[in-house]
C-alpha cells in the first residue's frame, strides 16, 4: 500500500474512533484457551465466526459451554477435541467447513460437529446434511471512501462489472472471496451470473470481508453487510477490517438502516441480496439431545441468543432451527 493509501486508512479509522470510542485488542479468534475443549465443534464460514465466537461464549447448558467455534483463518491446523482427534488444516469459508464435515462423517471421527455457511446447500442430491437456520445477513458491493464508481448500481450493471465487459465503467476492478468462500457463492448467484462467467479482470484470491483490501478508487468487492458493522463496533472479539470502505445501495436501496450505534440491516434491502446464515449438521445427528437442545427449532439455545446475534450486526429470522433444507454439500 502506498503512503497516500495508509494515510487514507488511518484518517478512516480515526473517523470510527471518534464515533465509536477506542477500539479494544481483539480477543482470541478460537476458544480461549485453545485447550477449552466443548462439546460441540464448528469450523467453516468467515462471515459468521464472530457471532458464533459469541454465542459459543453466552450458551450453556449442565456440561458447561457447549460450542466451540474455530475461526476461518489462523493457525494453520486446529484440534478440535482434547481425545481421539489429530490436527486438522484450518477450513477457510462456508465450502471448506462443509467439506470438512463431511470427511468427518466419512472417517467417522466425531472431531467436527458442525460447519458454518453463509449459504445454502449447493448438492441437493442426498439429505446427508442440514442446514439450520438462525440469522439474516445481507450482501452489497464495498468501495473505496473517495471511489470512482457510483455509490449505487444495479444488479444487471454489477453483473456486467463482474464479467468484465461493462461499457459504463470499463476501469472498475472488481474483486472477489476467495475460493470456497459463501459470501463469493452468493454473491454471483445474486448478480445472476457463474462461477464460469466471471471475468478475467477480477481478482478472486482475497480473504473476504477484508476492506484494506481496496486500495484504490477503481475496485469494489462484495462484503457482508453484518460484518461490516461489527468490524464498526469496537467489540473486543471482531478486529475492524473495513480499512476506508463503505458499503453500498443496489437498485436505489441502501444496505443499513440506523446510524450510528443504531445502525443495523435494513431489512428492506433488494431482498435478492438478502440470506439467511446458517449452521450445518449431520441429518443423522439431529435427534442428539446437545445439538438439537443447540441448534434445532425456535426453542433452541442459538435462536433464543437473540441480543448476541444482533449485536455482531445480523438480523431475525422466521424460521430459526428449521431442520426443512438438506443436502450433501
Amino acid at each position: 500500500m502506498n503512503v497516500k493509501s495508509r494515510a487514507k486508512v488511518g484518517a478512516a479509522f480515526g473517523v470510527a474512533a471518534l464515533g465509536l470510542g477506542i477500539l479494544a485488542s481483539p480477543a482470541s479468534a478460537d476458544p480461549n484457551p485453545v485447550t477449552d475443549y466443548r462439546q460441540l465443534a464448528g469450523v467453516g464460514s468467515d462471515t459468521t465466526q464472530y457471532v458464533m465466537n459469541g454465542i459459543g461464549d453466552a450458551v450453556t447448558n449442565a456440561g458447561g459451554k457447549i460450542v466451540a467455534s474455530w475461526n476461518a483463518t489462523g493457525t494453520a491446523t486446529v484440534k478440535t477435541k482434547a481425545t481421539g482427534c489429530d490436527t486438522v488444516a484450518r477450513p477457510d469459508g462456508s465450502s471448506a467447513g462443509i467439506n470438512a464435515l463431511n470427511a468427518d462423517i466419512t472417517a467417522g471421527t466425531h472431531c467436527i460437529d458442525f460447519a458454518r455457511s453463509s449459504r445454502g446447500p449447493v448438492d441437493t442430491t442426498t439429505t446427508d446434511l442440514t442446514w439450520i437456520p438462525y440469522a439474516k445477513d445481507g450482501v452489497t458491493y464495498a468501495t473505496d471512501l473517495g471511489s470512482t464508481l457510483p455509490t449505487n448500481l444495479t444488479k444487471a450493471q454489477l453483473a456486467a462489472i463482474y464479467q468484465c465487459n461493462s461499457t459504463e465503467f470499463p476501469n472498475a476492478q472488481p474483486l472477489l472471496p476467495q475460493s470456497g468462500s459463501g459470501t463469493r457463492t452468493f454473491w454471483l448467484s445474486a448478480i445472476g451470473i457463474t462461477e464460469a462467467q466471471v471475468g478475467s479482470c477480477v481478482d478472486g484470491t482475497i480473504q473476504e470481508h477484508n476492506g484494506a483490501a481496496i486500495l484504490n478508487g477503481n475496485q469494489l468487492m462484495p462484503y457482508s453487510i453484518a460484518q461490516w458493522i461489527a468490524q464498526g463496533k469496537g467489540l473486543s472479539d471482531v478486529p475492524n477490517r473495513r480499512g476506508e470502505s463503505r458499503l453500498r445501495s443496489i437498485n436505489g436501496l441502501a444496505p443499513t438502516a440506523g446510524t450510528g450505534s443504531a445502525i443495523a440491516l435494513n431489512t428492506a434491502f433488494d431482498p435478492g441480496f438478502l440470506r439467511d446464515v446458517y449452521n450445518v449438521v449431520p441429518t443423522a445427528n439431529l435427534s442428539d439431545s446437545v445439538v438439537a437442545g443447540t441448534f434445532v427449532g425456535s426453542g433452541s439455545k442459538v435462536c433464543a441468543a437473540t441480543s448476541t446475534i444482533a449485536t455482531y450486526g445480523f438480523g431475525a429470522v422466521s424460521n430459526c432451527g428449521a431442520t426443512t433444507l438438506t443436502g450433501e454439500r
